[in-house]
């Protein structure tokens, strides 16, 4: 037996792998092109010249910690060292959804997603806070693997050159290490997770909540055990198995990839369980596919990375989980001076809770980032987030980079005299309630500030954020 039959045994078990090869790379193109039109429709008012945290200050601040440049870029590898605008991100933003939609439609080689890996990779590495999230860096490791799984030239769908079967078993190996590092963080983690009760919890205190998900918070508690427990089995055991003979490998499969689905439709959980099924897929061979698409022709640190590159990283998600659920509201009004009968009006944001009789929205995979980063928020401190007091001031001037991350503007013909931020504790209204939320005041979280406040116009001074 030739060494390429063995790799086949040991690897692949001889099976064929290029509807495996087609159906990954499809996946990864929609997971692409999601990630750059956040990008494209989000970036600018957040990271750009005028943003809330403009990159080319980090960049500054990165060159002078290390020295140089060249210094910044071996630390922090990004092709905006060598240029950053606004014009330039919303440029280089389409180019990378247009090739993501490329691979999309099925044409797909090795140099375009060396590109779209790299293109990525420069976003992610500027993002700053609003690219902290596990599943970039997962994106970036899942992307980078599938650039040795197709030829280097060959873009056509099904190409002459069959998949590499050691690519294939490291998909699988990508998997794994995706799960059981979720799941080792959660029984290391809170210990809700151990006495089965954290999906108390969950569906209600997550991050962006669906309509779906206040029904499965008002689920009754033994399905809440029974689902955690069934969380375990999936994240800790079934990994193993994905290894595996034929059947075990396609059992496996069926079970990981069911699992994200069931969190897609519980949640907005962005594109992480999009990302995190592409992996998966490596556990079914052509003679599985074929079954199910038969339309196709055969013709434990959490969420960290190793190396500058983002190709060596460790995954882990919800390893605590809040009991309580708190909500930042921050609102405006234009008396000129702060009474009791004060008028406040709220600002309104498009995927968060706020009003409590909208409904959650359905959101993802597109992520709102600045709702994700607000959760966060409610949870800390203003000394813990200060990008807010530049949102606030952007907010004061009816920025309108800043306006268009938020449903609403209260303000359209004026801007604000003040803006405060208050903090609510919000749960789900029980079914059959007309509203959706319930929520009561837990305090200030900003005080009221205006552009007249010398306090205020000193931090932002010194922040380098006045425009």
């Amino acid at each position: 037996m030739n060494a390429e039959n063995i790799l086949a045994r040991f690897f692949g078990g001889g099976n064929s792998y290029w509807l495996t090869r087609f159906v990954i790379l499809r996946l990864l193109g929609f997971v692409y092109a999601i990630a750059f039109l956040v990008v494209a429709q989000q970036l600018v008012p957040l990271i750009g010249e005028h943003g809330l945290t403009p990159a080319n200050h980090f960049l500054a601040s990165i060159q002078s910690q290390l020295g140089s440049s060249s210094a910044g870029m071996l630390r922090l590898p990004t092709l905006f060292w060598f240029g950053l605008s606004d014009n330039g991100l919303s440029i280089f933003a389409w180019t990378g959804f247009a090739l993501s939609l490329l691979v999309l439609a099925g044409y797909a080689n090795a140099i375009i997603l060396t590109v779209l890996w790299a293109m990525y990779m420069s976003i992610v590495h500027i993002g700053q806070v609003w690219y902290g999230y596990g599943w970039e860096t997962q994106l970036l490791e899942t992307g980078f693997l599938s650039i040795f799984l197709c030829p280097l030239f060959d873009a056509r769908p099904f190409p002459k050159t069959a998949p590499p079967l050691l690519v294939v078993w490291l998909f699988r190996w990508l998997g794994f290490r995706i799960m059981i590092g979720a799941g080792l963080i959660k029984l290391r983690g809170d210990s809700c997770w151990r006495d089965l009760t954290c999906l108390y919890y969950h569906y209600e205190t997550q991050p962006i909540p669906n309509p779906i998900s206040r029904y499965l918070h008002f689920a009754p508690h033994w399905f809440h055990n029974i689902e955690t427990v069934w969380n375990h089995f999936v994240e800790l055991v079934v990994p193993w198995f994905s290894f595996g003979p034929r059947l075990a490998r396609h059992i496996a499969g069926v079970l990981l990839v069911t699992f994200q689905i069931f969190l897609i439709i519980s949640g907005n959980l962005s594109f992480l369980n999009y990302v995190t099924i592409i992996p998966f897929l490596a556990c079914f061979d052509d003679t599985f596919l074929r079954r199910v698409l038969n339309l196709v022709s055969n013709r434990q640190v959490m969420n960290s990375s190793f190396d500058p590159l983002d190709l060596v990283n460790t995954y882990g998600a919800f390893g605590s989980v809040g009991k309580e659920r708190y909500e930042i509201i921050f609102e405006g009004t234009d008396d000129a001076v702060i009474a009791g009968d004060t008028k406040w009006q709220e600002y309104g944001f498009k995927a968060k809770p706020g009003d409590p009789n909208r409904r959650p929205p359905f959101v993802a995979p597109y992520q709102p980032r600045i709702d994700w980063q607000i959760w966060f928020a409610a949870m800390a401190s203003p000394a813990e987030y200060p990008w807010t007091l530049h949102f606030v001031w952007k907010l004061l001037h009816n920025d309108r980079g800043t306006l268009s991350l938020l449903a609403n503007n209260p303000f359209p013909t004026a801007p604000p005299r003040y803006i405060r931020a208050r903090l609510y504790r919000y749960h789900f209204a029980p079914i059959g309630d007309p509203a959706w939320w319930k929520r009561e005041p837990v305090g200030e979280w900003l005080p009221a500030l205006s552009t007249n406040d010398a306090e205020f116009r000193r931090v932002i001074a010194a922040m380098n954020w006045l425009d």
